[in-house]
């Protein structure tokens, strides 16, 4: 059996959304049992010159409705980037999950070579929908996904690699 577009996107992404939020949740524990104010791990990188967590999430979020909508063949929704703790991080997952939720497989049909084109600010990308998936979308999710990931590790949360995968 092929595997679809649709799988590879929608279940993928939702699981990770989930586990990420459960990490979350072990954070705001882990904060709370080492009297640690959570905002420190919201706004925490892991380099000077790096995103904040908050901002990896963003992205992360982005990466998922924005690659699911134009692999659909939709225009994303826009949302504003104001997260500010860890309930609008929750409510941000929450909010990811539910839009890759709205889509069904027949959307994703033909998606392979679909053309889409990203206009960043200093830059436009034409790819097919493969090219686009392989090479952006899903590099790019699990790219702030494990910064996220890591920002939390790096501060002393008690995380492993099962949290990072959740149940398989």
């Amino acid at each position: 059996m092929a595997i679809s577009v649709y799988d590879q996107v929608v279940p993928v992404f939702s699981h990770m959304l989930g586990n990420l939020d459960k990490v979350f949740a072990k954070a705001e524990a882990d904060a709370e049992a080492r009297k640690i104010d959570p905002q420190v791990f919201i706004n925490a990188r892991l380099a000077p010159d790096m995103l904040p967590l908050t901002r990896q999430v963003q992205i992360m979020s982005d990466q998922a409705k924005g690659g699911a909508s134009r692999l659909a063949g939709q225009e994303p929704p826009k949302w504003p980037d104001d997260e500010k703790s860890f309930a609008d991080l929750h409510a941000r997952i929450a909010k990811t999950i539910d839009h890759l939720k709205s889509f069904k497989p027949e959307q994703f049909e033909g998606a392979e070579t679909r053309s889409i084109e990203l206009k960043l600010p200093n830059r436009t990308f034409t790819f097919t929908g493969q090219s686009y998936l392989l090479n952006f979308v899903v590099p790019n999710f699990y790219f702030h996904y494990t910064t996220a990931y890591a920002i939390l590790r790096h501060n002393g949360v008690p995380i492993g690699k099962t949290d990072f995968l959740g149940n398989t």
